[in-house]
């Protein structure tokens, strides 16, 4: 009996440890030649113009034909962001596609004059969007909590991030005004 009940206990832990894993929200080619890192604050409508002007254009021809992957870290510049970062991150599977949509439709959620309002309306939100998720555990999770503050606590000590969005190509800060024309010409060069 007590045999059967240390396997059980090791059966359930192996499978929580396996689930509650926080993984990177990444697009692209894991073994791509140029690497892009992009610091983003959820609120951020500079981050928004990113995902809908730039993004696309840079997924078409440098992404998704395997020449550059992407991953997005997390600099929350506020709580409502904070509280939506760890909603993007809380379903690894679906992370990019949260994030892909909390970004196109910033207004609908990001509005209220305060904390609750704003996590109401990105409730409901994500409900009206059909993700499948548990809200309060999301935005309680430690792990995940964790993680996002590390982010944000990386970019500023190893990148000296101090705005967002923040793109850093291949370990070296992008200094030029963010927009696909400049992005394109310093992606060229490492091609």
């Amino acid at each position: 009996m007590k045999k059967t009940l240390i396997i059980l206990i090791l059966f359930f832990n192996s499978i929580i440890s396996v689930n509650a894993e926080t993984k990177r929200i990444i697009s692209g080619n894991e073994n791509a030649k140029i690497t892009i890192i992009a610091y983003e604050s959820l609120t951020c409508s500079h981050c928004a113009n990113f995902h809908i002007d730039v993004y696309p254009q840079l997924k078409k021809d440098y992404i998704d034909t395997g020449l550059a992957k992407i991953e997005f870290r997390h600099f929350p510049l506020d709580i409502a962001a904070f509280k939506a970062s760890k909603i993007a991150q809380c379903k690894n599977n679906k992370g990019l596609e949260i994030l892909e949509s909390l970004y196109s439709n910033q207004q609908a959620w990001v509005k209220g004059s305060t904390a609750e309002e704003i996590d109401g309306n990105l409730k409901k939100f994500l409900e009206k969007e059909g993700f499948k998720l548990d809200f309060e555990k999301c935005i309680n999770n430690k792990e995940i909590e964790d993680f996002v503050l590390n982010d944000r606590i990386e970019g500023s000590k190893k990148f000296k991030v101090n705005a967002t969005p923040t793109i850093i190509i291949n370990g070296k800060k992008f200094e030029k005004s963010l927009n696909y024309k400049n992005l394109k010409k310093s992606l060229e060069k490492m091609i």
